[in-house]
């Protein structure tokens, strides 16, 4: 139980400090730190990052830097979308499902090392609203896209929902996280919903682990703006490259085996 209680603060700091991308560690923190089984490690970090992320988003909802109906496409499509990738993670192997989910910890590491990204979607209207009629489709897709790698490797997939609505649809920053943390709680709470009776789930273990990310998160909260955001997000990026690393060579070696 100390080793759930300190992942799970450690997984809840790294929320509080980068958003929804501090997550994608949780999958891994509960399969080899906790010793799940990765068909219950899924749905448990889809619960854990929903919470987590549903105690985030209310102080943005107050400070209205959430975009309800951008919210509602991303998150309705991708609500949908979840149940597929569910579907297909009931198909294929553990094994390849790590490797799979290996693959998208690169991503994730590449783009916190990319530039920082800025408002230029030509979705975006002059007086901050988004043009529906030209950029739907592209809502729809986005949406769907995250969904399924919802489901499929139990992320939230925040660090594919801000690129989009900041470089797609061009909302500013403090609106695309706020909005990207809502889309979050949707797709997590489906994402959950499809894996259920998929796998036994410890939820004592779960909710040990969840208590002590939201306690984590919101500390960290308090102190995060002191540290530099750059650095910060440069670290951890090259963590997720080794845990990646690590993911993959295990996956590979019981193949092997």
């Amino acid at each position: 139980m100390l080793t759930v209680l300190g992942l799970g603060t450690v997984i809840g700091v790294l929320l509080g400090l980068l958003g929804g991308g501090g997550s994608i560690l949780a999958v891994p923190a509960l399969v080899y730190g906790v010793g799940l089984p990765v068909s219950s490690a899924m749905p448990a970090s889809l619960l854990v990052v929903g919470i987590s992320s549903a105690t985030a988003v209310l102080p943005r909802i107050r400070a209205r830097q959430v975009r309800w109906r951008i919210a509602a496409v991303f998150g309705g499509t991708g609500a949908a979308a979840a149940y597929g990738g569910a579907a297909l993670n009931r198909l294929l192997p553990e094994q390849a499902v790590l490797i799979g989910f290996a693959a998208l910890m690169m991503v994730a590491g590449w783009r916190m090392l990319a530039e920082r990204v800025s408002a230029s979607g030509v979705c975006a209207l002059p007086g901050g609203g988004v043009n529906w009629r030209s950029c739907l489709p592209k809502a729809v897709v986005s949406g769907a896209a995250v969904g399924v790698l919802t489901g499929l490797f139990g992320v939230g997939g925040g660090f594919l929902v801000i690129p989009a609505l900041v470089l797609g649809l061009g909302l500013p920053m403090t609106a695309a996280i706020g909005t990207s943390l809502l889309i979050v709680v949707v797709n997590s709470t489906a994402g959950f919903a499809a894996h259920t009776g998929s796998a036994p789930l410890d939820y004592g273990v779960i909710a040990a682990f969840a208590t002590a990310a939201v306690v984590g998160s919101l500390a960290a909260g308090r102190w995060g703006s002191r540290l530099d955001p750059g650095r910060l997000r440069r670290w951890f990026a090259y963590l997720v490259f080794v845990v990646a690393s690590f993911v993959a060579v295990q996956a590979v070696l019981h193949l092997a085996a």
